[in-house]
């Protein structure tokens, strides 16, 4: 198998414009200096890196944009060359700028952004982190400081709301198995903006009545969830939705709006070699393999319900392994 086959596609490809269906990639990373980092890239990707700000470069290649950056905003707005600033200050800061890049390079993650992706060009993003490994990146599990992420920004096959409760239910009911796949490092444990949904939401969810407008699943949503911090974030496709009524719960400027989900749960293992990034992807397709089939997404969301009833087997069995071994039965996995 190749690098470019080992990323599965899911049963439905295209949106509902009959178009390839995109993803977006944000890979978090250290073990390579900035520079290093933009260098590789820009090699393995195909295209002339451009400094748009300080931290932040332009990569543009045939398959679109990719950014590729540190992710510290004070750090990147760090302006020692503005002429307001007095003389001497700027002079200090430049000596002393050498000691935060040093230190910023160390504990900050440096972060790939990739442009939306036809799904069936995943394979670049297989080959541009199987190739940085090899060339020194780390990931999470290389110091307790670091919780880097590899995120996904799925592109939806439309925009109703019963495809919207599909997917929703399908990811409650995955979490526990996904989480135990991919959120692997203790240093994005304690971290909060990777939190499950709230249980009273997902009870809401999960209810065979459920049939909501758009507002209503909105609204539903965002009384218990208000927040970035979820392991799927909804709030980029909410502002896509409908921004008005977002506001009315978050007011978040680095909210940004995207007709997509925001899976924010994997850690990026790179430089663990039995890892990869069609590891998490290959998950994620199970997700949508469910998502898409209503009788298997109903059958799983009975189980769900009858192991929130009191018996013995529920009280040695967890979710996580009922809904492993249900993916098996059924040949999600």
């Amino acid at each position: 198998m190749t690098v470019h086959d080992r990323c599965k596609m899911p049963e439905q490809t295209t949106n509902r414009d009959g178009q390839e269906r995109k993803v977006g990639v944000e890979i978090e990373l250290s073990g390579l200096t900035y520079e290093a980092l933009v260098q590789h890239a820009a090699r393995l990707l195909g295209g002339e890196p451009e400094l748009t700000s300080r931290y932040v470069t332009r990569l543009d290649t045939d398959a679109g944009a990719f950014t590729i950056e540190l992710d510290s905003d004070p750090i990147k707005d760090l302006d020692l060359a503005d002429e307001r600033l007095p003389e001497s200050i700027r002079e200090l800061g430049n000596h002393a700028m050498d000691v935060i890049d040093f230190a910023a390079e160390k504990i900050v993650p440096l972060e790939i952004v990739g442009p939306p992706l036809a799904m069936s060009a995943l394979g670049m993003i297989e080959n541009l982190v199987d190739e940085l490994r090899d060339l020194g990146a780390e990931g999470s599990r290389e110091a307790i400081y670091f919780a880097f992420g590899l995120q996904l920004n799925p592109e939806l096959p439309d925009l109703e709301p019963e495809t919207l409760v599909r997917y929703l239910q399908a990811f409650a009911l995955l979490y526990d198995w996904l989480k135990s796949r991919h959120q692997l490092d203790i240093s994005r444990k304690f971290t909060t903006y990777i939190e499950p949904w709230s249980s009273r939401y997902t009870d809401k969810l999960m209810a065979d009545d459920y049939r909501p407008d758009l507002d209503t699943l909105m609204r539903d949503y965002l009384h218990y969830n208000p927040t970035r911090n979820k392991a799927l974030d909804l709030l980029p496709l909410f502002a896509h939705l409908n921004e008005s009524l977002l506001s009315e719960y978050v007011q978040d400027p680095r909210i940004k709006s995207r007709p997509t989900l925001h899976y924010r749960l994997p850690d990026c293992d790179i430089d663990n070699p039995n890892w990869h990034f069609s590891t998490v992807w290959n998950d994620w397709v199970v997700l949508e393999q469910l998502a898409n089939n209503r009788q298997d997404l109903d059958a799983l969301r009975g189980e769900f319900h009858d192991s929130r009833k009191f018996s013995f087997r529920n009280l040695t069995r967890s979710w996580r392994e009922t809904t492993d071994e249900w993916l098996h039965q059924h040949g999600y996995v």
